[in-house]
């Protein structure tokens, strides 16, 4: 329980009404009700701000007017909620200690401040840094690093020569450092390209359920600081991530491809190998990027939803877009020939 004073005086924000209300739980703008505090992101949800009965409400200025009991007046609502979030959070605090029916090899050094869980496995020479958690049935092989402060839940397998950085967080089944798609083609079928690299994983990552990243086929894969990597994202080998870039679900990001600083990819997108995608680069839902962007800016491709029949009109145009096209050059050169001669 925090009090509306507590909470103004950590984002440096403005009270317009009681600041000794307690506040017990966060709450949606539209059923928050006593004891609770929400925010108002958008002016859209401005007649959903005027009905709340929210204890209080983080708002900018101009929208404090319409709240009906205290508002806390900051710059950025929705940054805001996302800065107290965390003191409301779920997950009960560190329990240090190590449960009985774990597997912990002889050189494995884990910090007497992390907490590990039931069936957890760690191998040779891996290192669990000072207020780590690794949840039940975790597996993380030889020759990895866990930094300080990282969190890494149930039933994530992490294969060998994984270094992760600070404060991270990976989710349930995450796999981290499984091989690379890497196969030469021969007359008898595929030859395997056996991954000798690893994955190196920086600071404040978080990293999905479901979500794989693969080890680099002889350098490493690298996630940078504060990448984020939603649920279900594939991230292949030798992929390099810049600090700061999210990924959204159900993206696919192929081999050997660079991505920036600070860029998004939109859920269901593709990218495909050895592209470099520019710092600053927006990738809309559902694209697929199949050459390198060198210039920062909002890309899409595909098309818009529409009715089946009108989809289905179009489609058959598309296919004659090149036989239209080869119709439109010719007329174009007839066109200048007639030029010419008058």
């Amino acid at each position: 329980m925090f009090s509306v004073a507590q909470i103004a005086q950590f984002l440096d924000a403005v009270v317009d009404g009681d600041a000794s209300l307690n506040i017990v739980k966060l709450a949606p703008l539209d059923s928050a009700g006593a004891g609770q505090i929400t925010f108002c992101a958008q002016a859209k949800f401005l007649e959903q701000l005027k009905k709340s009965e929210a204890c209080a409400v983080l708002v900018t200025k101009e929208q404090s007017q319409f709240v009906k009991n205290t508002a806390i007046i900051v710059d950025n609502p929705y940054l805001a909620f996302a800065k107290i979030s965390e003191w409301f959070d779920w997950r009960p605090p560190l329990v240090k200690g190590i449960a009985k029916n774990t597997s912990i090899a002889r050189t494995a050094q884990v910090s007497p401040s992390a907490q590990i869980c039931s069936g957890v496995v760690i191998g040779e020479n891996t290192t669990i840094a000072e207020h780590c958690y690794i949840g039940a049935n975790t597996v993380i092989a030889d020759n990895c690093s866990i930094a300080s402060g990282t969190r890494i839940e149930a039933n994530v397998s992490i294969y060998d020569n994984v270094h992760m950085g600070q404060r991270c967080i990976v989710h349930s089944s995450a796999v981290i450092g499984a091989d690379g798609f890497g196969f030469a083609k021969t007359t008898q079928g595929w030859q395997k390209i056996y991954q000798l690299g690893g994955v190196q994983v920086g600071s404040d990552v978080e990293i999905g359920a479901g979500t794989t990243v693969d080890r680099g086929a002889i350098a490493d894969t690298i996630i940078g600081d504060g990448v984020k990597l939603d649920n279900q994202v594939q991230i292949a080998h030798n992929v390099h991530l810049g600090d700061h870039t999210a990924i959204a679900g159900c993206s696919a990001i192929a081999g050997s491809t660079r991505i920036g600083e600070n860029c998004t990819i939109a859920g269901l997108s593709g990218v495909t190998g050895h592209l470099e995608i520019t710092a600053n680069t927006h990738v809309t839902a559902m694209s697929l990027v199949s050459r390198s962007i060198k210039e920062a800016g909002v890309y899409s491709s595909g098309t818009g939803i529409e009715k089946h029949q009108s989809w289905k009109r179009n489609v058959v145009r598309f296919r004659a877009l090149d036989a239209l096209v080869k119709r439109v050059k010719s007329l174009e050169n007839e066109m200048q020939k007639l030029s010419s001669k008058g």
